[in-house]
Formats: structure tokens, C-alpha cells, sequence
């Protein structure tokens, strides 16, 4: 009866930077769980069946398995009780401490302070980095079928401002906002997600990053580095074998719309001048299929778009590619910009293993594939694994190679890049590179988490919209070589209780230029953080 409640429940979905996401992945690795993650993020309903499935396996889990088992069953297990209740700063029923806790037998309310401080060394160069906001999430009505959720957090960072460290690397970008100079910079975060839910779906409307398909340290496909945009987004599971999922996005395109700008004739202030920007949308969906345990095989379908709402974008199982062609009569300069991607993963089949491999096709003449005269193959893949349990409990080793082809996400039209805020969509590194990653991930005490990462980064050129487009054969991979990046990368996180946790980092970054230039950079952070970031 309780698992059926916890299907039955709201949609809330959990923030992907949770370390319940790493510790049900690396379950499923061991064949413990079946946890569907390729999209992200997912609900704390599916979050905690998967936990109740484990609760039921708890004699196959080590010792630290078992406790971090019962610290992830005290945040997701749901609480049925209908009795009217206003809490403050103390324990649910589940022995969690909650800041905030409502409940009534049509309401349901919880909600917590965030807080953060953090101090970054660059090179000898000291920044400082505080927090702070709220969490809360909660549900409406008696058979909680509504959900919704609201995260907001504000930062500040003062001292010796590095702008490379978000420039150059998988961290959201940030928009930056009021008076910012290298000794001082201000940006915000807000997601937030209104939902409806049936039997075997959800239908939701916010504002978050939803990534698509794995990776180590960058997504090819849909990942975070871009800011957070707002979305429709549609969650169906006909059958335990099958899932589908749907998303309609309101992108940032960075670019002003000169003629729909107009004068305000305000005297003077701000520049007379109202500005518009050109409109920029995503439409995706894709199919996930699980023809045998442990074997997950997704494929899915992006396009974006600008100007103008397009109502063919709103119909979920459309074929976005086909639909826009005919819709623009075929013509390049009237059409949008369509993607094609793939998922392979494969857990336990192999003992302890997961094993994936992501493709992304921008562009490609089937035709032409094996031509090297005439291919556009302008495409990117993963390929990855790694196993857990190696030679002692909880130890996880693994290796992945990147590799996106020039001109991937680029598109004559600059409103229809494959970006939003100027930020990519898809890999932050961009195009035209290669990466190697090896990786180790230890947990030596439950919620202690340590992470190695090792990787070697080669980096071309962009080229231009003419070469992409007439350029025949196409400029040959890595071309117009930029730099070569080696990157070393030690991570420390303990959570110590629900959403406290302390934070250590040291990397180390060695970069060489095709001008001959070398530059090593070093940084370390230390930090702690009550509320995920």
C-alpha cells in the first residue's frame, strides 16, 4: 500500500545535483534497482520507490550501503499522515529535521533556508563566494495529484574575480546582474515547476535545466550548462518497458530584434529606447525502450526554433524535422534548426559494469557517410564505462572518450544555434574537440564522497557558417588546432546532515596554445553549503 501511495503522489522533481542520484546510479550498476536517469531531473517519486525496492534487498548492501540506504529513506519516504500539522524546526515522522513543515489533509508544505559560504584560490588569487535563499515544495489537494516546488538562491562573490572559471568549464553560466567588476560579482538562480499528475504520467510547467543521456563531465546532448529556461514538459510511462517524454522550451537567444525594438521618448533615460530580443525556442521528445533488465536504449528528436511561436512544436509525438521542412517549403533560410540523438546503456550485464555510448547528429548526408569528399558528418558521441566493487567495496573506476565534429550546434541562422544565453546547450567545451577521461569515485564512510578525474582535452577551431555549409570535402577534424588541455581534478563532499554539507576541491590545469603559449593554473576551494546548489 505504501508503494502504491508513493507512485500515486505529486510530481516533485529533485534536483539533479543531489548525491542520491550518483548513489541509485551506481545501485543500478550493480543490477540492485532498476532507476531510469537518462533524463533528468527525475521525481522524488521515482526516487523513492527505488529506495523501497533496495529497503527490500537491504541484506544484499554493505554496512555503508545500509546506513546511506536509511539517510536517503529519511528525505524521500513520503509522509501519509493526514492530520493537520505546523512544524518548526523540528523532525517529520521519518526522523528528518524540516525548517518548515505543513501538512494538512488537502495542503502539504516544506521548506528550507539556504545558505552557503565558500572561499576559491586561483593561483593566489582569493575570491569569496556567500549564499543564501529557500527551498520549498509541497503539494495540493487531497489526492496530491498537484505539485510544486520553488528554488531561489543569490550569490555574491567578492575579492580577486576569476571569470575563466565559468567560462571554461561545466559550470552553469551565470547572468550576472547589477554593477559587476573583477572585485565583485552578483548573480542569481530560480527554478521552479508547477505540475499535474495521473497514474502514468505528469504534466509540468517551470523553470530548471533537463538534461539528456550520461557523461562524466559534460552531456552532449542537453546538459546544464546553460542557464535554467522556462518549459512544458510531459512525462508518460504506458508500460514498464517504455517511457515517453516530451519538452517545450523558451530559450534566450542574446540577440536584439531591431525592428520590433522601438523608441520610448522617456527624456533621456536609459536610452530612449525599449529593446526586444528575438525569440528562441527548443521542442524535444524522446522514446525510452527496456527490452530486457538492465538494457536501456533511448532516442529522441530536437529542433530549435525562432521569431514565432510555431503550434506544429506543441504537438508531442509530431515529427519536428519532417513537420518544419514542409512547413518552411523546404528552404534552408526559412527553416529551423533539427537534431537527432541516440542512448545505449547497459548496467549489470556485465557484473558491477555500466557501459554507454551517446550519439548527437546535427547534420549528416546517409548518403554520403564513407565519402570523404562529400560527407557532412556533423555529429558527436560518448562512449563510457565503469565498475564498481573493484578489489574493495564502494570503490568505482572508469573511462570515457568525447568526440564532437566541427560545426556541431552551430546553424546559419544565429537565433537557432544550439545555445541559450550565448552558453551551449549541448557539451560546454563546444565543437570540433576530443576528450579523455579517467575517473575513480570512493565512498570509505557513509556520505563521504571522493572523486579523482583525470583529463586530456584537444581543441579546433569553429570555422565559419561558409566553410560549414559549402565546404566540400569539410575541414578535416581538429583543424585550425587551438590548444591542448590536460586537467586534474580532487573533489571531497561529505553531507553530514539532510542538505548540510562541506565541500573541498583542488584542480589543476595545464594548457598549451598553437602559438607556443603554456599556462598552468591552480585552484583550490574549500566550502560549506546548507541547501543544494
Amino acid at each position: 500500500m505504501m508503494l502504491f501511495n508513493q507512485l500515486s503522489a505529486q510530481t516533485i522533481f529533485e534536483n539533479y545535483r543531489s548525491e542520491v542520484y550518483p548513489f541509485l546510479n551506481r545501485m543500478a550498476q550493480k543490477g540492485l534497482v532498476d532507476f531510469n536517469d537518462i533524463i533528468q531531473p527525475v521525481t522524488r517519486n521515482h526516487i523513492s520507490a527505488s529506495l523501497l525496492e533496495l529497503q527490500n534487498k537491504k541484506s544484499q548492501l554493505t554496512v555503508t550501503e545500509q546506513k546511506e540506504l536509511n539517510f536517503y529513506l529519511q528525505e524521500f519516504t513520503s509522509i501519509l499522515d493526514t492530520n493537520t500539522k505546523i512544524n518548526f524546526f523540528k523532525k517529520d515522522i521519518n526522523n528528518r529535521w524540516r525548517t518548515i513543515h505543513v501538512q494538512s489533509a488537502a495542503f502539504n508544505l516544506n521548506a528550507d533556508p539556504i545558505i552557503g559560504i565558500a572561499t576559491i584560490n586561483t593561483d593566489g588569487k582569493l575570491f569569496r563566494q556567500v549564499s543564501n535563499g529557500i527551498d520549498l515544495w509541497g503539494s495540493i489537494g487531497e489526492q496530491k495529484k498537484w505539485g510544486y516546488q520553488l528554488y531561489y538562491r543569490d550569490y555574491t562573490e567578492t575579492g580577486n574575480i576569476n571569470h575563466n572559471i565559468y567560462a571554461e568549464s561545466p559550470e552553469t553560466g551565470k547572468i550576472l546582474v547589477g554593477t559587476n567588476n573583477d572585485h565583485q560579482i552578483n548573480f542569481s538562480e530560480v527554478r521552479a515547476n508547477l505540475s499535474y499528475t495521473w497514474k502514468n504520467g505528469a504534466i509540468s510547467f517551470g523553470k530548471d535545466n533537463i538534461t539528456w543521456g550520461y557523461g562524466e563531465n559534460g552531456k552532449i546532448v542537453l546538459s546544464d550548462k546553460a542557464p535554467s529556461y522556462p518549459y512544458i514538459r510531459l512525462d508518460y510511462t504506458p508500460f514498464k518497458w517504455m517511457s515517453f517524454n516530451y519538452m517545450h522550451a523558451w530559450l534566450n537567444s542574446n540577440l536584439v530584434d531591431s525592428n520590433l525594438s522601438y523608441n520610448t521618448y522617456s527624456g533621456g533615460v536609459s536610452g530612449d529606447i525599449r529593446v526586444l530580443f528575438i525569440q528562441k525556442y527548443l521542442a524535444s521528445h524522446s522514446l525510452v525502450f527496456k527490452p530486457m533488465h538492465g538494457l536501456n536504449i533511448a532516442v529522441g528528436e530536437s529542433i530549435v526554433y525562432s521569431d514565432q511561436l510555431d503550434p506544429g512544436f506543441f504537438i508531442p509525438i509530431n515529427l519536428f524535422k519532417i513537420y518544419d521542412n514542409n512547413h518552411s517549403n523546404y528552404s534552408i533560410n526559412a527553416g529551423s534548426n533539427g537534431q537527432i540523438f541516440l542512448q545505449l546503456s547497459s548496467r549489470n550485464q556485465i557484473k558491477n559494469t555500466h557501459l554507454y555510448a551517446s550519439t548527437f547528429i546535427d547534420e549528416i548526408r546517409v548518403s554520403e557517410i564513407f565519402n570523404k569528399l562529400k560527407s557532412r558528418n556533423q555529429l558527436g558521441y560518448t562512449i563510457g564505462g565503469s565498475v564498481t566493487d573493484v578489489l574493495i567495496p564502494y570503490l568505482t573506476i572508469g573511462a570515457e572518450y568525447t568526440r564532437v565534429n566541427p560545426f556541431v550546434y552551430n546553424n546559419l541562422i544565429p537565433a537557432q544555434t544550439y545555445a541559450s544565453y550565448n552558453y551551449s546547450l549541448g557539451d560546454w567545451i563546444g565543437n570540433n574537440f576530443d576528450r579523455k577521461i579517467l575517473f575513480v569515485k570512493y565512498t570509505p564512510m557513509p556520505k563521504l564522497k571522493l572523486y579523482m578525474r583525470y583529463e586530456d582535452i584537444r581543441k579546433g577551431g569553429t570555422g565559419t557558417i561558409v566553410q560549414q555549409y559549402t565546404a566540400e570535402p569539410q575541414p578535416a577534424f581538429l583543424f585550425d588546432n587551438q590548444k591542448t588541455r590536460k586537467d586534474f581534478y580532487l573533489q571531497a563532499t561529505y553531507e553530514w546532515i539532510h542538505n548540510l554539507y562541506l565541500r573541498t576541491s583542488a584542480q589543476w590545469i595545464n594548457e598549451s596554445y598553437k602559438n607556443g603559449l603554456k599556462i598552468n593554473n591552480t585552484s583550490y576551494s574549500l566550502g560549506i553549503s546548507f541547501g543544494l546548489q
